[in-house]
């Protein structure tokens, strides 16, 4: 799995720097990109063990900004799995944050109007810009493209082939918590167009996943 933006720019990655990077850093790269994938295969209890190394490791450094990013990265994860909670960790540091970070903050929450596109990542510049799911396939990074397919959905303007696309996304990377969600999305539509047997044919992926023996949770 690709890492998000913000564990790219979050000074966490540094391993091949000279000299070494501290201890801090290591352990706060590898348990959030731990982190993060526990969450998106279903699994809330290590990710939330994950993500609690993350905070202690970089509270030690006393650094509100980096508590603020990392908080950013795990919205991120809930915004492509539909778990949609305004970034409240994030909202309480905000004030700490840089101005990036605000940005994608509101980006992620769909609070499009007046948003400084300039501040934000390439890839979801151009999905405000697009304002559809039509830059959804511009997206090289999976979970980047469901961060903005979840974005998409908040503001209304997510197409029945842009779902497909999140659908699509989620099934190959084997993220069994997006995907039951945007499964969730296209169920809810056949059944407002009554189509039956696409209805059926949602249920059967859903159960599937569900009876896998590995229930998200």
């Amino acid at each position: 799995m690709k890492v998000l933006w913000a564990i790219a720019v979050i000074g966490l990655a540094g391993c091949a720097s000279y000299p070494a990077p501290p201890d801090w850093q290591l352990n706060a790269h590898g348990a959030l990109k731990n982190s993060v994938q526990a969450y998106l295969t279903g699994n809330s209890k290590l990710a939330t063990v994950e993500f609690s190394r993350v905070r202690t490791e970089i509270a030690s450094t006393g650094r509100a900004d980096l508590l603020a990013r990392v908080e950013l990265v795990r919205c991120a994860a809930q915004v492509a799995s539909l778990e949609f909670n305004n970034c409240e960790p994030f909202e309480a540091l905000a004030k700490d944050a840089a101005a990036e970070e605000r940005a994608y903050a509101d980006y992620l929450a769909g609070r499009w109007t007046g948003l400084n596109t300039a501040l934000l990542p390439a890839q979801h510049r151009a999905v405000v810009a697009a304002g559809t799911g039509a830059a959804l396939n511009t997206i090289d990074d999976p979970l980047a493209r469901l961060v903005a397919a979840g974005t998409l959905l908040q503001t209304g303007s997510l197409t029945p082939d842009a779902i497909a696309v999140a659908i699509q996304t989620a099934s190959d990377q084997g993220w069994r918590r997006p995907l039951l969600a945007w499964l969730g999305v296209a169920a809810r539509r056949a059944e407002q167009l009554d189509d039956k047997e696409e209805i059926s044919r949602l249920r059967r992926r859903i159960d599937l996943i569900s009876n896998s023996g590995m229930p998200v949770r």
